[in-house]
């Protein structure tokens, strides 16, 4: 048992990872610290992008931009450690 709460663990913890980069990596885009033009980081972004959009655009149905300010990351993130929380409480 403690194996598998180690693996749904380490899986919310990559999830909370990828999230973070990406927002990251939208911020370094925006100030332009990372220059999209370049190959290997439209490749980076485009991946992160798919990796988060598909849970992204079923946040942003009902959680609009507030003030030009996406918070569908803030969301996703807060219910990730929500759910978390929940499943391991379960398994322990």
């Amino acid at each position: 048992m403690g194996l598998f709460v180690y693996i749904i663990d380490l899986a919310f913890n990559i999830a909370y990872f990828i999230i973070m980069a990406q927002v990251a990596l939208h911020w370094l885009t925006i100030f332009g610290v990372i220059n999209t033009q370049n190959e290997q980081a439209q490749k980076l972004v485009g991946g992160l992008e798919k990796l988060t959009e598909p849970v992204y655009s079923k946040i942003r149905q009902y959680v609009p931009a507030i003030g030009g300010i996406d918070l569908t990351p803030l969301v996703a993130l807060i219910g990730l450690s929500f759910a978390r929380y929940i499943l391991i409480s379960i398994l322990i």
